[in-house]
């Protein structure tokens, strides 16, 4: 091992489609892996149809693996055996790292898998229906992993106790905010009117879902007849009102100006493993309003106000705060000295750290 790279194969499906969480820390760690010396970086797709797109999305420097192959089919056996092993399609690997909850069968690879959330323990009953074997599929893998991979330590901590998995080989490996977000502005006029914003407004980002807490948000909006109205940014369909609109989903481009010109972020989540967007507004100088649950509070380290889930006099006023008074809990340069703190080349650097550790258990085991 000391004188080659450390062989890494990451599932990359998360990269293929419109990007959400998900898909956006996969391609940051791909891309920050591309640059060390030290990690050969493969990646997968697990798809029939559109594993060819992968080797147009992954960064220089990472080398597309495998072939044609129905996930469908494969988390079928996945949760009977390691059979088929992904090097079997994939090629011969160090460590294997499921990167979306799922851990490939594996022959001789050690195993790394990210669980991000805990939400589909919680509602199984909102997963789809393609979804339906994940707590499954996921128990299986946290069981089998050399190394669990979690975004914050209160997911950690669920996780260890939830799956009944030791707390010791966990790794928190907390996501990190592009350093464009830091520099990002208000749209100007021309761009306000080609996405349909108002001049003021509030702001949610994310996929749409029972567990972001959206008719509580409403609820909390509806009661607020004085608030700016309410926009809706990512993969729907959003319930909406006479005073709230959905733009779909954005370039990255357009997503960090809107952010950047929002009155309030708000992420009133039941169930939340990091909360990306909450980082986001921060880095650009936005007030944020989130559900009081644990994951939020860590990653929001005191910059953003907390509200009880569910409480809708709570919320509102909590966003009435946020407008009137943008620096009622935080200052400019708090919230943004609190997101320059998560960075992807950390996250990338804990992980590798991970890889290391699960490589090193596996062969002396």
């Amino acid at each position: 091992m000391a004188d080659r790279p450390l062989r890494v194969l990451l599932d990359g499906t998360p990269l293929l489609g419109a990007r959400t969480g998900i898909g956006r820390y996969t391609a940051s760690i791909l891309e920050e892996l591309a640059a060390m010396s030290d990690v050969d970086t493969r990646a997968v797709a697990f798809t029939l149809r559109g594993w060819r797109k992968l080797r147009q999305v992954l960064p220089h420097g990472v080398e597309p693996r495998g072939m044609p192959v129905a996930a469908r089919l494969l988390r079928k056996t996945w949760l009977r055996s390691q059979f088929p092993p992904v090097e079997l399609f994939a090629g011969s690997t160090d460590v294997v790292h499921g990167t979306n909850f799922v851990l490939p069968g594996r022959f001789r690879a050690a195993g790394v898998v990210t669980i991000h959330d805990l939400a589909f323990l919680d509602a199984p009953d909102e997963l789809a229906p393609s979804d339906h074997e994940l707590p499954r599929l996921v128990r299986r893998g946290a069981e089998s992993a050399d190394i669990i991979c979690t975004p914050t330590a209160a997911v950690a901590d669920a996780v260890a106790q939830r799956l009944d998995v030791d707390r010791a080989k966990i790794e928190v490996t907390p996501l990190g905010v592009d350093l464009a977000w830091f520099n990002a502005r208000p749209p100007e006029k021309e761009r306000r009117e080609r996405l349909g914003l108002p001049s003021e407004y509030l702001l949610f980002v994310g996929a749409a879902g029972p567990r972001k807490g959206l008719e509580w948000l409403l609820q909390a909006h509806t009661a607020g007849t004085d608030l700016p109205p309410l926009v809706f940014v990512g993969p729907g369909p959003f319930p909406l009102t006479e005073r709230s609109t959905h733009l779909g989903y954005l370039s990255e481009v357009d997503l960090r100006e809107v952010v950047a010109g929002a009155k309030a972020l708000v992420l009133p989540s039941r169930d939340e493993g990091f909360g990306l967007p909450v980082l986001e507004a921060m880095a650009c100088d936005v007030p944020v309003v989130c559900s009081d649950i644990p994951a939020l509070r860590e990653t929001a380290g005191g910059c953003a106000g907390l509200v009880p889930y569910g409480d809708v006099e709570a919320l509102t006023e909590g966003l009435r705060t946020a407008v009137s008074d943008p620096h009622a809990v935080a200052t400019s340069a708090a919230r943004r000295a609190h997101a320059t703190t998560y960075t992807w080349r950390e996250c990338t650097r804990a992980t590798i750290a991970a890889y290391h550790r699960a490589h090193t258990l596996r062969t002396y085991s």
